[in-house]
């Protein structure tokens, strides 16, 4: 069921997302709906960005790779530490 809201925004925002909406092909209602759906059906996880979940997995790490241990001597390295 559809709920009707009445919010304030500056009207700048407004303006901007009105044309990203239509670039987008959408309502302004359906975005923020989408954006709210979105936000709130996320794990309570602060720390990772929408960017950094979609590229999770992205990349296969070898079975024997040890990324840690491989940072640390990157950093030794590069620092002389």
């Amino acid at each position: 069921m559809d709920s009707k809201l009445t919010i304030k925004l500056n009207q700048s925002v407004v303006e901007k997302a009105k044309i990203y909406a239509k670039k987008k092909k959408t309502s302004l209602s359906r975005l923020i709906e989408s954006y709210l759906g979105n936000l709130t059906e996320q794990p309570d996880d602060d720390d990772i960005t929408p960017l950094v979940k979609k590229l999770t997995g992205v990349l296969e790490l070898k079975k024997d790779s040890q990324p840690k241990e491989s940072y640390h001597k990157y950093i030794k390295s590069k620092y002389g530490k």
